[in-house]
């Protein structure tokens, strides 16, 4: 990318030459100017200016929607919020060439020499201050096509070091004839996920499912495969006949999928093995027997094999028919000289009482380590069938099911009245990926909400939580989402018109056409505090803040809340956990004396001035400190660019 050096100073370009020679020659490269990026992190103070005419609901406001850039906004949050959000999902724009996002003012066309940098800057200014809003057991999801998985995964795995957790992938669509090149259609897309040390995933609990039919002493359990997805010629040990001594009844293993449990019989000298033998958990009454089942006893050899060639055989006998290829296959090397050892005469099997169903292992609660299934990276699509679902092994997982994209675009065609946003998320993926990752009084937040799909989600989540007694009610969001105006659309607003739209619909109700019919679909209920970033130079906050916002920001480093500016009034006062803030607008008598009062009733409090000093001097009480007005908020602001 060329540049010109000509306003470099020569100390900003020995820094330059030493950043290069500095970047790994391993890993992810892009062109970037680190000096660039430094004065646009640093060249300015971030505002917020709450436009109540926007806003929905009585304040205090716990959700957010934030107009603006969204690097201005995570500049800004990270003053208020660093280390205090639980949750963050993203759908960045997919740098599909479409003029799918802006860099420096302009959409990026596919011709673009420099698209793949250009986009990797515009993510990593982002990602970056994100990071630092996350808290220890906070998580990150971000949504992403096939355009730039690769880069994005390489850029995550830089910004967020060691804290990858998995990758989701999810069929986006049900159908394609996108089929272009090689004849492949592409329809799935990722969900990258990058956690804290502490997070961990809710998974779905267990114990539900969890009975004592036959009330055995030990409490409730629950039945599970006694087999696992090992065929017998990889676990030849673990190829055998199980007996039922109660009915005196045999099961041939399947050779396809053999049992889960070594045999007494089958271990080496010297072996060690994870678990009991399938013989003691006959005896200790853990394995659940089929019931009512139908047997069968073959009184010759002859009856027998003409059953397993006619199929009326129990079905795991069937191997027997293929006894000469599996001969043929050991002597050629294809299978284990063991294989042949291990399968019993079938004259053994001559006289016995042989079961066609299968058995399965009983689990306790009190053997379990978690009392819930670990989540899948398989997002699962909502339109599989019943039996489709039965086929797939999800013994002890659990999985997100959610629909297509078309399924999202038609929801916010039904909200908004409008098809303008493309490819919105399905709520049920973010619902899913929210409620399998937040707890009570958790921030979620959203940098690039586009049509506010987010904000729905968790609204409708603490909406469907006030029915159960241990339902989590008071998630809050924050959803950044800029205007998208340019050049050629100056009075486009995605944020106005489309996120806010519809967060308002969700909350408020909203009807739409279907058929010949109008349907009404009611509001879940809900607020939201609608807000704008503004820059303000640096060298003019001090002559340029306001005091709505300063405000803004003092309550929301303090109560995490937004209320308006009370007008007319000298002091503006929040009460927390730990005492009270206290924002001195204007100094006088009648407001020192107003201070004296709160501190009075409060005890502990935080007083914020633009006098500090001489407020300090007429208030001498070990309870208070104070901090100066504006320089609190930029030393803060600063600190947290420089992390």
């Amino acid at each position: 990318m060329a540049k010109n050096y000509d306003d470099y100073s020569r100390d900003d370009l020995i820094r330059l030459i030493r950043e290069r020679d500095r970047k790994p020659k391993f890993g992810l490269l892009w062109e970037r100017d680190e000096i660039d990026h430094d004065r646009s992190v640093n060249s300015d103070f971030v505002a917020l200016d709450l436009d109540s005419a926007l806003s929905l609901g009585d304040a205090p406001h716990r959700n957010l929607i934030i107009e603006g850039d969204n690097f201005d906004a995570l500049r800004y949050l990270r003053m208020t919020h660093a280390g205090r959000v639980k949750c963050i999902y993203i759908d960045p724009p997919y740098n599909t060439g479409n003029r799918d996002f802006i860099y420096n003012d302009h959409f990026v066309e596919k011709d673009d020499l420099y698209r793949h940098s250009k986009w990797l800057e515009f993510m990593y200014r982002r990602l970056d201050p994100a990071r630092h809003l996350l808290r220890e057991d906070g998580v990150i999801f971000v949504s992403i096509g096939e355009e730039e998985f690769t880069h994005l995964s390489l850029l995550m795995d830089q910004v967020f070091a060691g804290m990858k957790v998995g990758t989701f992938v999810w069929r986006r669509r049900s159908g394609s004839n996108d089929a272009k090149g090689a004849f492949l259609s592409v329809d799935h897309e990722y969900v990258l996920c990058y956690a804290g040390p502490q997070f961990s995933f809710a998974g779905r609990e267990k114990s539900g499912s969890y009975t004592n039919a036959d009330n055995d002493l030990r409490g409730n359990w629950v039945d599970g495969p006694l087999n696992q997805g090992k065929d017998f010629k990889l676990r030849t040990e673990s190829f055998y006949p199980l007996h039922n001594p109660d009915t005196d009844t045999w099961y041939a293993c399947d050779p396809d999928s053999v049992w889960r449990f070594a045999s007494k019989s089958r271990i080496k000298p010297g072996q060690k093995i994870r678990y009991k033998v399938m013989e003691d958990l006959v005896s200790e009454r853990r394995i659940k027997w089929p019931s009512d089942e139908k047997t069968v006893v073959f009184r010759t050899k002859e009856d027998l094999l003409e059953a397993i060639r006619t199929g009326s055989a129990p079905r795991n006998l069937r191997f027997y028919l293929d006894l000469d290829a599996l001969q043929q296959q050991v002597a050629s090397g294809k299978a284990p000289p063991r294989l042949l050892e291990v399968i019993e005469p079938i004259d053994n099997w001559v006289g016995r009482r042989i079961g066609y169903g299968k058995p399965r292992f009983k689990r306790f609660v009190t053997d379990i380590l978690r009392k819930e299934k670990p989540l899948s990276t398989w997002i699962v699509p909502a339109s599989m069938k019943k039996g489709e679902l039965e086929e797939i092994d999800l013994e002890g997982i659990d999985v997100i099911t959610t629909g297509h994209t078309s399924e999202g675009t038609a929801l916010l065609a039904q909200m908004v009245g409008n098809k303008d946003f493309p490819y919105p998320k399905p709520i049920a993926l973010v619902k899913a990926l929210i409620v399998q990752s937040t707890g009570s009084d958790d921030v979620v937040v959203d940098f690039f909400a586009g049509s506010g799909t987010t904000g729905q989600a968790v609204l409708e989540l603490n909406a469907e939580a006030e029915s159960d007694p241990e339902g989590v009610t008071n998630r809050s969001f924050i959803l950044v989402s800029s205007s998208e105006a340019t050049a050629e659309l100056p009075d486009k607003n995605v944020c106005r018109d489309v996120t806010r739209a519809r967060v308002n619909a969700a909350i408020s109700g909203y009807a739409y056409k279907s058929k010949d019919n109008i349907r009404r679909v009611d509001g879940v209920g809900g607020e939201f505090a609608y807000l704008r970033t503004r820059r303000i130079p640096a060298e003019k906050v001090f002559s340029e803040a306001q005091h709505d916002q300063v405000w803004i920001a003092l309550q929301l480093i303090h109560i995490a809340t937004v209320s308006p500016l009370q007008e007319g009034k000298a002091l503006q006062i929040a009460i927390t956990t730990q005492g009270v803030v206290i924002y001195v607008m204007a100094l006088s008598e009648t407001s020192i004396a107003e201070v004296r009062t709160v501190i009075g009733h409060h005890g502990h409090a935080t007083i914020y001035s633009w006098q500090p000093a001489l407020l300090e001097h007429r208030i001498s009480d070990p309870r208070v400190s104070f901090a100066p007005i504006p320089q609190f908020l930029v030393n803060r602001f600063g600190a947290g660019a420089r992390k």
